[in-house]
């Protein structure tokens, strides 16, 4: 079996995500501090919005601590998995999150209440900037990783909330049509579902070892009956430990007298240079051999 032990992709980002963490529980604290001296039901429900930011931001630095224990006899991919845990967890967040918006809008569109509007809109003006920055540093990472992505996900859904509360609070501040925040609300819970779906869907493939999204298992195939002694592929699996850590597992037929060995290293040297591939296992056969094999 071959190996390229590397960091995982969220591993390699977890200052940038525990900066993000520190930000975002100030502007909480602000926020929070805010809605009580204002007596705004906005700034406190956004308030708890954050709460539940902050909560998986935290979840998925302490997944990154936990998925670089070392592997045991029990475990012995180690802990990498518990990083997808988390992107589940913060994908059900945010579809939580998005009901609740929903819910609200519904709410306060039957009676919207009155708004303190200025100290609204320079509170989420604050958390613009403040969302801003974390989505710059965490941009990059959002592309290598569930985790990171999750993260990445929830301050792009506060940002597009604090851009509707601004709107909302210069409408309602102009016009008094205190209707305009549950239009915006409603707009923003309907923002955030279907790429909180996305996240949803990859981590859930990663859980059933589905093929990864940046493995062309067709590719792979072709290149491994490409090298010299090979005379057929099966038994071809490729899988996901976590984003960004992917494993492939082969049954290689091997034709005449070609050393077995010699093939098994060409086809992992191959796999490991030209595929995102870093657990790779080939195990090599004489014609005939798969059909005494035991398949589910």
């Amino acid at each position: 079996m071959a190996h390229a032990h590397t960091e995982t992709a969220a591993g390699r980002n977890a200052t940038r995500l525990a900066i993000v963490l520190g930000l975002t529980s100030a502007y909480m604290l602000v926020e929070l501090v805010a809605g009580l001296v204002t007596g705004s039901l906005a700034l406190l429900a956004d308030a708890g919005h954050m709460l539940a930011d902050v909560a998986g931001l935290a979840l998925a630095l302490v997944s990154i601590k936990l998925a670089a224990l070392p592997a045991t006899p029990r475990r012995t991919y180690g802990y990498h998995r518990i990083e997808i845990l988390a992107a589940v967890s913060n994908a059900i967040l945010l579809f939580g999150v998005s009901f609740y918006i929903l819910y609200e809008a519904y709410q306060r569109f039957r009676s919207p209440p009155e708004v303190s509007s200025l100290p609204m809109l320079a509170v989420a003006t604050v958390g613009l900037g403040v969302n801003l920055v974390g989505m710059y540093l965490l941009r990059d990472a959002a592309h290598e990783s569930l985790n990171m992505k999750g993260a990445y996900l929830e301050l792009l859904a506060d940002s597009i909330t604090s851009v509707g509360v601004i709107v909302s609070a210069v409408i309602m501040l102009t016009t008094q049509w205190y209707y305009a925040d549950p239009l915006l609300s409603a707009a923003i819970g309907v923002f955030i579902l279907p790429r909180t779906w996305g996240l949803l869907r990859d981590a859930v493939n990663v859980l059933l070892e589905g093929t990864p999204s940046d493995v062309n298992l067709a590719s792979v195939r072709a290149a491994i009956e490409a090298v010299p002694g090979v005379a057929g592929v099966h038994d071809l699996h490729a899988w996901s430990l976590t984003s960004g850590v992917n494993a492939l597992s082969a049954h290689v037929v091997v034709a005449g007298d070609t050393g077995r060995g010699d093939v098994r290293r060409a086809i992992q040297a191959l796999l490991l240079t030209s595929f995102k591939l870093h657990h790779i296992t080939i195990q090599t056969e004489h014609p005939g051999d798969e059909a005494c094999e035991a398949h589910l």
